[in-house]
């Protein structure tokens, strides 16, 4: 028994070829995407960081330490200068 089929027969009758339906396409209106766009602006607007005013107390704190820095600076100048050894040129 020949289990292979010609290559002339066809398997099946021919179907009819479907139609595509083209539907329409949705677009957004103009007025909806500018909501969008104020939406998003009015998020990006409110998530933002706000600058905190500094106290009184805290803005002297950042002085001091400050003008500590630069009093540690000097003095540890001042020591290097005492310490080293000299160069002659």
């Amino acid at each position: 028994m020949n289990t292979t089929l010609s290559r002339t027969r066809q398997l099946h009758p021919p179907q009819p070829e479907a139609q595509v339906e083209s539907r329409p396409v949705s677009r957004v209106s103009v007025l909806d995407r500018l909501a969008l766009h104020v939406g998003l602006a009015l998020i990006t607007w409110s998530r933002r960081t706000l600058p905190t005013a500094e106290s009184r107390e805290r803005r002297a704190h950042l002085y001091e330490q400050h003008l500590a820095r630069l009093e540690r600076e000097r003095v540890a100048e001042r020591m290097r200068l005492v310490t080293m050894p000299q160069r002659w040129v």
